[in-house]
């Protein structure tokens, strides 16, 4: 749906629907809502961030990516005109709490050291985040209410991806680490007692673990070996490698298995429901289309759009949505290259 509308904004960027002085620094407007350049920008820069090595796209790259992004920031936009409309807007407070959430995984002041680093601006970052509270607020509040999902539906995604829910055969393992041979072996004696993984670290300060579960296909060689023939409860030998000395105790081993239907119901109702969270997004954006009133700036990009080529484009194509049994038309991707 996203790429339907960058083949509009194609039209609309070469058509161009506002000069105005007034609205410099202005790329779009959304039912007459401001989408900014600097918004644009921000955007584009965090594209260009997640580009591995120099990036130096071209003008016909530069402008395809800049309709791409504007797309998407149209979309916000309509979503969260769309909550305001039904008084669930996303709220100051609701930002704030995001954003501290987002701050607890950081170091006193790191935070603020990686926006300056990565020259990311604090407001264009907060507004992205209002946006992305503004969809998580839609999905949950307003489209989900509008999926149901019944037994029956259940019971055929799950025998047409029965393979989805094989499970091969696997092992839990408990690695017991050490910096010397003899503190490990104590170190699983102890375990093999009282089987508590937490004492290990308060009775012997020098030995880590921790709990791994492995496909048996996945095994190294050196695990595979020292694991061979053990049952659950038995440990291996101490193996030594570069890094110290290690031993392995075998918690559980669990046989190839197929889940059954009431064991893979939640997975099965996760995959129906994110497919059908987007038939209806993409169901709730077509019909907010048929009535939004979009146009953008002809300003954007202006130095990349020879002006004779605004003068092919076919008079029919819109370059305003309004409520118009008109705007149900859509533009065809090829129409839209070809000018």
């Amino acid at each position: 749906m996203c790429r339907k509308i960058a083949f509009l904004l194609v039209v609309l960027l070469f058509a161009g629907c506002s000069g105005d002085s007034d609205d410099i620094g202005i790329v779009a407007r959304v039912n007459e809502a401001p989408i900014y350049l600097t918004q644009l920008e921000f955007q584009h820069d965090q594209f260009q961030a997640d580009s591995v090595g120099t990036y130096v796209p071209s003008v016909e790259k530069l402008r395809i990516e800049y309709g791409d992004i504007l797309a998407d920031l149209i979309v916000q936009e309509l979503v969260v005109q769309d909550l305001i409309h039904r008084d669930l807007a996303v709220t100051d407070e609701e930002v704030q709490k995001a954003e501290e959430e987002v701050r607890a995984d950081y170091p006193e002041g790191a935070f603020e050291q990686v926006l300056v680093e990565e020259y990311i601006d604090l407001k264009s970052w907060r507004r992205q985040l209002k946006y992305y509270l503004a969809q998580k607020k839609l999905f949950q509040h307003v489209l989900r209410a509008q999926i149901k999902i019944d037994y029956k539906e259940a019971e055929a995604y799950y025998r047409e991806h029965i393979s989805d829910f094989y499970l091969p055969e696997s092992m839990r393992i408990l690695v017991v680490r050490g910096p010397s041979r003899e503190l490990v072996v104590r170190a699983v004696e102890k375990f093999s007692q009282d089987q508590n993984q937490m004492d290990l670290a308060t009775a012997f300060g020098e030995v880590e673990t921790r709990e791994v579960v492995v496909r048996e296909g996945r095994l190294s060689a050196a695990w595979r070996s020292a694991l061979e023939g053990l049952k659950p409860g038995q440990s291996s030998d101490v193996l030594t490698d570069r890094l110290g000395f290690e031993a392995l105790v075998l918690l559980e081993r669990s046989e190839a298995k197929v889940l059954a239907p009431a064991q893979a119901y939640p997975l099965v109702e996760e995959a129906l429901l994110e497919s059908k969270l987007r038939d209806t997004f993409d169901l709730w954006l077509s019909d907010k289309l048929k009535t939004a009133k979009i146009t953008v700036s002809e300003h954007l990009l202006a130095e990349a759009v020879e002006k004779d080529e605004a003068e092919t484009i076919e008079p029919e194509m819109p370059v305003i949505q309004e409520n118009t049994e008109e705007s149900d038309n859509e533009v065809a991707p090829e129409d839209a290259t070809k000018n």
